[in-house]
C-alpha cells in the first residue's frame, strides 16, 4: 500500500531527528530539540496524523532493537509517550504493541529497563482508562483542585542575572506570561472533559459540539462536569476489577448531560455527517515562575510559599510569620528559652487549641499569631531525624497514580506537592544551586518540615551564550524556549547523583579564623605574587634565577576501581592547580576528583638554568595541599569570583556529608573519647549527593 502524502512528511521528520540522534559533530547536536519541536507541533496542527506518527516511531523502535541501535530508543520512548499522552482516537493495538516492546526492552541494562518500565507502566494504565495520564498530569501543573488526585507541581525557573542580560528575561516572563494567559483554571478544565470523552468515546464522540458546549457553560457547570470526568477516571484506575463498560457508561452520561440524548445519539450513528474529525486539545505548558537568583535563601523561600501561597499568610520581610511547624531562618534554629504557662500535659490544653481556624478572619489572624511552649502532634514518628536522602536511592520514580518523585515517606503522610526546580545558567549557578541544597538539608536536619510534604526535582539547562539568538522581545514571542522547557521537565525522569564537596580553608593570617565552603563543579588554585612574612627567612642572592609557582605539599586518598583506599603523599613545585568534580563523560564516575596540576621541571644547559611546565592529572576521593614556601594561594569555587579566597596557605578537600541532626551531634556529647570514635566508625556518615534530573541518566 502507497504510503499518503502525510505520513511521507512524517517519516522524513523522524528520519530528520533521528540523524541529529546518530551525528557526532556537535554543530549538528545543536538542533535536536528544534527538529522533535518541528514534528510535535505537525500533529498538533493536525490531531488526525497521530496515529500514523506512533505507527512510525514504533517501526523505528523495533528497528533499532534489532540492530541494537541504543543511541535512538531513550529519545524514540520519550517521544512516543509524548505523542501517547497528547492524542485521542488512538486505536488499541497501537497501545499493546507498545507496551510489548517496552517489556521486551526491559532485557536491556540501566538505563534503558528502568524508562522502558516507566513507559509500561503508564500504557498499561492508559490502555486500561484512557485519557489518565493527559488528566493527572493537567490537574498536578495548573493546580486544580480535586480530593480525587489532590497532587499539585510548580516549576521555578531561576536564572543568573549577571549572566542571562534584562532584554532576556524580559523575553522569558513574557513568554511565561502569554501562556499563562491562555490556559485558565476554566480552560484547563474544559481540556481535561474534552480530552477525557474523546479518548473514551472514540468517533462516537462529537468533538466540536462538545467544545462549544463547554465553552459556553458557566463555571459552576463546567466544575461539575470536571469533578464528574475525574472521579468516573479515578475510580477506574484505582480498582482494576472495575467494568469497562460501567466506566464508559458513566462517561456517557456526562456526555450525554452535556449536549443532550438526542445530539449525543445522532454522534454515535455510524456514517454520521455531523461526527466530527479530532480536535486539538492543547497541553497546557505547568505553572512557571521566573526568579532572578540574588539571595541564597532566595530557593527556600519560594518552596515555602509553594507549600503555603502568599494569599493565605501575613509575610514578614524574612517569613518569620510562617505557620509551618517550625520553618523558621538559621538564626533561629537555636533553642531559645521561653516561659510556658502550660503544664506541658497535653490532655491540659483547652478544647480546640489545636484545631484550625474555620474562617478567613481568623486564619489571616492565626498567620500572624502563634501559641508557643506548648505541644504540637506529629504525624511522623518522633524517632525520626532526617531521610537519607531528599527523594531516596537512585532507581525508578515515577509510579501509577502519583508525579514523579512522589511517595510516603513516613506513615500517613503523603507528599502532595513537587517542586521542579530549573536552573539556567552555567558552573556558578550550579554551585550556588549546590549550596542553596545543602542548606535546605541542613535545615531539614533541625525541623524537617518540607520533607514529609514536598518533593523535590532538580533540572538544569547550561548557558553558554549571554545572548540567546531564539529569544526576542517583540510581542509576538516565539514559544520554542517554553516548549523546550516544559519537554524536559515532563520527560527528564532519570537523575544523576553529583557528589559536593567540602572545603576548609586556612589563612596565613593566624588571627584569622578556618573558613569552610562547599562547591560542585571545580576549585581553582592559583599561586599569588606576593608572599607572607616568614621569621629569620634569608635574602634571595644576586644572580639566582627564582623558580615560577609555588612548592607544594600533596596529601591525597588515591580513587582506586577496586574501592580500597591508598594513601598518597607528594611534594613538587606547581604553577597552578584545578581540581575539576564533573567528569568530562557521562560514562565517568561521579564521586571522585579529577586533579589537574600545572608542575614546573627544571633543566641545566650551557645557557644555564631553565623551567618548563608539565601538567600531570590523577583521581582522589580527598585531597590536602599546603604551600610549603612563603607562596600565597588563592582559591576560586565554581568558577564564580565571587566566591575567591585570598592569602591561602592551605586547603583540605574532601566528600560533604549528609547535614547531622541535633539529636545526633548532642548524643555525641554524652559518649567517651573512645565510643565517639567506635560511634564514627561503626556509622560512617553518607556523602551529600545532589540528584540533577536528566533524560537518560548515566549510560553505561
Amino acid at each position: 500500500m502507497e504510503a499518503s502524502a502525510a505520513e511521507l512528511d512524517l517519516q522524513r521528520s523522524v528520519q530528520a531527528v533521528l540523524r541529529q540522534l546518530r551525528a557526532q559533530a556537535p554543530a549538528l547536536q545543536n538542533n535536536q530539540g528544534m527538529w522533535r519541536w518541528s514534528l510535535h507541533k505537525k500533529v498538533d496542527r493536525d490531531p488526525g496524523k497521530s496515529p500514523v506518527l506512533v505507527r512510525i516511531l514504533l517501526r523505528e523502535l523495533e528497528k533499532a532493537e534489532s540492530e541494537d541501535t541504543r543511541q535512538v530508543i531513550i529519545p524514540l520512548l520519550h517521544t512516543l509517550m509524548y505523542v501517547l499522552t497528547k492524542a485521542t482516537g488512538i486505536p488499541e493495538e497501537l497501545y499493546q504493541r507498545s507496551y510489548t516492546l517496552c517489556m521486551r526492552l526491559l532485557t536491556l541494562p540501566s538505563p534503558y529497563c528502568t524508562i522502558a518500565l516507566d513507559c509500561a507502566i503508564r500504557l498499561k494504565t492508559e490502555t486500561a482508562v484512557p485519557g489518565t495520564l493527559y488528566q493527572r498530569l493537567v490537574i498536578a501543573e495548573q493546580n486544580l483542585r480535586s480530593e480525587l488526585y489532590p497532587y499539585q507541581e510548580r516549576v521555578l525557573l531561576f536564572v543568573d542575572p549577571e549572566l542571562v542580560s534584562p532584554s532576556v528575561c524580559s523575553a522569558l516572563l513574557l513568554e511565561i506570561e502569554a501562556a499563562q494567559i491562555q490556559q485558565t483554571p476554566e480552560a484547563c478544565m474544559r481540556h481535561v472533559v474534552s480530552h477525557t470523552l474523546q479518548a473514551a468515546l472514540g468517533e462516537a464522540c462529537r468533538a466540536e459540539a462538545l467544545q462549544r458546549k463547554l465553552k459556553a457553560s458557566p463555571r459552576r457547570a463546567l466544575e461539575r462536569y470536571f469533578h464528574a470526568v475525574v472521579a468516573a477516571v479515578e475510580q477506574m484506575a484505582s480498582e482494576p476489577s472495575s467494568s469497562r463498560v460501567g466506566h464508559l457508561e458513566r462517561l456517557e452520561e456526562i456526555y450525554c448531560s452535556l449536549l443532550g440524548p438526542t445530539a449525543a445519539a445522532r454522534g454515535r450513528c455510524v456514517g454520521d455527517p455531523l461526527s466530527d474529525r479530532p480536535l486539538n486539545i492543547p497541553l497546557p505548558s505547568p505553572i512557571i515562575t521566573l526568579h532572578l537568583w540574588t539571595d541564597e535563601e532566595q530557593l527556600w523561600k519560594e518552596l515555602v510559599l509553594f507549600l503555603r501561597p502568599r494569599s493565605l499568610l501575613r509575610l514578614s520581610a524574612d517569613l518569620e510569620a510562617l505557620d509551618l511547624q517550625g520553618l523558621l531562618p538559621d538564626r533561629a534554629l537555636a533553642r531559645e528559652s521561653v516561659l510556658s504557662t502550660d503544664s506541658g500535659i497535653e490532655r491540659d490544653l483547652p478544647l480546640g487549641a489545636e484545631e484550625p481556624p474555620t474562617t478567613r478572619g481568623s486564619e489571616m489572624e492565626h498567620a500572624g499569631l502563634q501559641r508557643k511552649g506548648g505541644i504540637k502532634k506529629r504525624v511522623w514518628p518522633p524517632d525520626i531525624l532526617v531521610p537519607g536522602s531528599w527523594d531516596g536511592p537512585p532507581g525508578l520514580h515515577r509510579r501509577t497514580g502519583r508525579p514523579s518523585g512522589d511517595g510516603e515517606l513516613l506513615p500517613g503522610v503523603s507528599r502532595l506537592h513537587t517542586a521542579r526546580v530549573l536552573v539556567l545558567g552555567d558552573d556558578r549557578m550550579l554551585g550556588r544551586l549546590a549550596r542553596a541544597y545543602h542548606s535546605l538539608r541542613k535545615r531539614e536536619t533541625q525541623m524537617f518540615c518540607l520533607t514529609p510534604r514536598l518533593s523535590l526535582q532538580l533540572y538544569y539547562i547550561p548557558v553558554l551564550t549571554p545572548e540567546p539568538p531564539s529569544l526576542d522581545t517583540s510581542q509576538n514571542v516565539d514559544p520554542f524556549i517554553l516548549d523546550v522547557i516544559t519537554y524536559y521537565v515532563r520527560m527528564g525522569t532519570q537523575p544523576i547523583y553529583f557528589q559536593i564537596y567540602t572545603v576548609k580553608i586556612f589563612f596565613s593570617d593566624l588571627s584569622q579564623d578556618s573558613v569552610e565552603d562547599i562547591f560542585l563543579t571545580e576549585l581553582k588554585v592559583k599561586i599569588q605574587d606576593s608572599k607572607f612574612p616568614k621569621d629569620g627567612s634569608s635574602p634571595r642572592r644576586r644572580g639566582i634565577v627564582e623558580s615560577p609557582g609555588a612548592e607544594l605539599s600533596l596529601g591525597y586518598q588515591k580513587a582506586l576501581l577496586s574501592g580500597r583506599t591508598r594513601e598518597v603523599t607528594i611534594s613538587l613545585r606547581a604553577t597552578g592547580l584545578v581540581l575539576k568534580a564533573l567528569p568530562a563523560r557521562d560514562t565517568d564516575d561521579h564521586t571522585c576528583l579529577n586533579v589537574s596540576v600545572t608542575e614546573v621541571v627544571k633543566s641545566s644547559n650551557l645557557a644555564g638554568r631553565s623551567f618548563s611546565t608539565v601538567t600531570n592529572a590523577f583521581r582522589a576521593a580527598n585531597i590536602q595541599i599546603q604551600s610549603q614556601d612563603q607562596r600565597l594561594l588563592t582559591l576560586v569555587l565554581d568558577k564564580d569570583n565571587r566566591r575567591t579566597f585570598r592569602d591561602v596557605v592551605r586547603f583540605e578537600v574532601a566528600p560533604c556529608p549528609e547535614p547531622c541532626s541535633g539529636a545526633q551531634k548532642s548524643k555525641e556529647l554524652w559518649l567517651s573519647s573512645h565510643q565517639q570514635e567506635m560511634e564514627r566508625t561503626r556509622a560512617k556518615p553518607k556523602p551529600l549527593l545532589m540528584p540533577i534530573n536528566t533524560f537518560s541518566g548515566i549510560v553505561q
